[in-house]
């Protein structure tokens, strides 16, 4: 689609030819599927996330070694999944990432996640040395100890951010999830501990309860253009008062989602439900929509939109914040 709009946008230091990219998912385990994407549009390529748990088996070594440690714990074990239960393990990511790199263009960024700081972060420099562009932290934690301090599970994301980042020489983003006491703070200091972008959020996929069997069910929903308002909400708070690029992730689905996440301040914008629905297709639609929507409204260009929506210019963001919450709560009639 040939408009004349500038849709370039830089993420963590990589020029990218328009903001919209897969999120982490399954999408990138096909190489057709990768193909794809590219085809459909995509300016970058993100793997799925490798588990820090996978890491920590693989070394391990052995079944037995793995099973001595369960015995020591064995119902908390049993939450795990079994090695065969995932995808990739380590070697197989890694040598998937290659294929990737090698089969498109656009950057590839990989994806690790975890909750310490381990040897499994050592797998960081291997991704690199694998062709990967970028690398995103996924920090899924749900702080459970009466005794663990916010200070302490922030800490811990840091810390891991400190070492990741002194070990790689390209680009690592964080994706967190919204449950931090004072997010703003919490994005300044991984600023200062080397990231170079926010992923916003993490989605929190809450289990069920089998009421029968007694038994917790796992149950994975897609998302809808409902979850966008909350990546909207800090998005607009955080662009202007950080340098990190911001990345949001969750509840895209159509051009004017892409629109309201771009105007809020958000540098790139990554899709997988909306994919995962639709096809890859999807992505190519969504951009040629918003390239359209910016036609029309005489944009010349991605940076004149971005962040027109956001807080940057605001006062008092916490005031217009607690306005806008009495204001919702009187609406009602």
């Amino acid at each position: 689609m040939t408009t004349g709009i500038d849709l370039g946008t830089d993420y963590c230091g990589i020029r990218l030819a328009h903001p919209f990219m897969p999120g982490a998912s399954p999408l990138v385990d096909d190489l057709d599927m990768v193909r794809r994407l590219e085809d459909a549009g995509a300016s970058a390529i993100v793997m799925r996330s490798l588990f820090e748990e996978q890491i920590e088996r693989e070394q391990a070594r052995t079944l037995h070694d793995l099973e001595l440690h369960s015995d020591s714990h064995a119902e908390a074990a049993s939450f795990l999944p079994r090695p065969a239960e995932f995808v990739l393990g380590p070697h197989e990511y890694l040598e998937q990432l290659r294929k990737v790199r090698a089969a498109v263009a656009v950057p590839v960024i990989a994806s690790l996640n975890g909750i310490t700081e381990g040897g499994w972060l050592d797998h960081a420099r291997l991704c690199e040395q694998a062709g990967a562009s970028a690398l995103e932290l996924n920090v899924y934690y749900i702080a459970t100890d009466p005794l663990e301090t916010g200070y302490a599970v922030e800490r811990r994301t840091l810390d891991i951010v400190t070492k990741v980042t002194e070990t790689v020489a390209i680009p690592v983003a964080v994706k967190l999830s919204p449950f931090h006491s004072s997010l703003a703070h919490f994005a300044h200091e991984l600023e200062l501990a080397g990231a170079r972008g926010l992923i916003l959020f993490n989605r929190f996929y809450q289990p069920d309860f089998d009421i029968e069997s007694l038994e917790v069910v796992p149950r994975l929903a897609l998302s809808d253009s409902g979850e966008l308002l909350l990546r909207l909400r800090w998005l607009a708070i955080l662009s202007g008062r950080t340098q990190l690029d911001l990345a949001c992730s969750g509840g895209v689905h159509g051009e004017i989602d892409a629109l309201k996440a771009l105007m809020a301040g958000a540098t790139v914008v990554q899709m997988v439900s909306a994919l995962l629905r639709h096809g890859p297709e999807r992505l190519g639609q969504v951009r040629d929509a918003v390239t359209a929507w910016m036609v029309a409204h005489e944009y010349e260009s991605l940076d004149q939109l971005r962040g027109s929506l956001n807080l940057a210019r605001c006062p008092d963001p916490a005031m217009f914040e607690r306005g806008n919450y009495m204001r919702i709560l009187q609406s009602w009639r």
